[in-house]
């Protein structure tokens, strides 16, 4: 499923239009996307939760020249899906 089908899908469970979905899916990813900037994680009891995942610089190696490279500290989104959501799908 990719973006607009999930918005045609919140618009026809929500009997809402699609304009409405799209403003509705926008502003929880602006909200989720805020708050991960400010290094708050978004628990969303159920389903699941958004974190930043900090991680150290490392050595790595480039695979063109195989010479040793510093890759360095980098943040990243992460999710871990909740109970609820787990059991769905089993």
């Amino acid at each position: 499923m990719n973006k607009s089908e999930l918005i045609q899908e919140i618009a026809e469970k929500t009997n809402g239009s699609k304009s409405e979905a799209q403003r509705f899916f926008d502003a929880f990813a602006e909200v989720v996307r805020d708050s991960l900037k400010k290094g708050e994680p978004v628990q969303i009891t159920g389903f699941g939760k958004f974190y930043v995942q900090e991680r150290e610089a490392r050595e790595g190696i480039n695979p063109q020249t195989k010479q040793k490279i510093t890759i360095p500290p980098s943040k990243v989104p992460k999710f871990t899906a909740g109970n609820s959501l787990k059991e769905a799908i089993r």
